[in-house]
């Protein structure tokens, strides 16, 4: 099964099956905020086709947003906890050791924005993988690091499905303008 064919299977069981939304939602997240989940499988990009499939299915955006958000900030949470456990040799596990650009990346990252790198590195894919890793690796202090967290997965979510719905409607109002609908 490609991951085309995957991804379109888990759209069609939330459009379904829409009281699985949320918990799909958010393991999609916690999956794309995951360190070397998220290196190898694009998560985003069901969670923004999910946010096209929000108004036509009527599902509760509140509650799909709260799912997502959670999902990324647990993620990331453990990230940290692993390069916070690990420290540098995680560097030698695979995905990472495919990468070795990566963590030296988001550690001159994190070394120049501090704890916006938090913030910044949700909204970037390699760096999402690599930044709290590198948090955890370098202790930035617990208490920063998931006020940053938490603060930027609510920030990230709402952007995240909000792209998705407004294209949607773009699309309505574009049909509708054209007269094709």
């Amino acid at each position: 099964m490609t991951l085309e064919e995957i991804s379109a299977a888990i759209i069609a069981f939330v459009r379904d099956n829409r009281a699985w939304a949320a918990p799909v939602v958010g393991l999609l997240a916690f999956g794309e905020s995951l360190a070397f989940i998220s290196l190898v499988l694009p998560f985003w990009a069901m969670l923004v086709t999910l946010g096209t499939v929000l108004q036509a299915s009527g599902l509760d955006f509140t509650a799909i947003l709260i799912a997502a958000a959670i999902g990324a900030a647990l993620g990331d949470w453990v990230s940290y906890w692993i390069g916070h456990r690990y420290n540098t040799q995680i560097a030698k596990v695979w995905p990472l050791s495919r990468y070795p650009d990566l963590l030296p990346r988001g550690h001159a990252f994190f070394e120049k924005w501090g704890v916006w790198a938090i913030v910044l590195g949700r909204f970037s894919g390699p760096l999402r993988a690599s930044v709290p890793l590198v948090a955890g690796i370098v202790e930035m202090p617990r208490l920063t690091f998931q006020i940053a967290n938490w603060a930027s997965a609510f920030l990230w979510a709402a952007v995240l499905l909000l792209f998705g719905d407004v294209i949607t409607r773009a699309i309505g109002w574009t049909w509708k303008a054209l007269g094709w609908s």
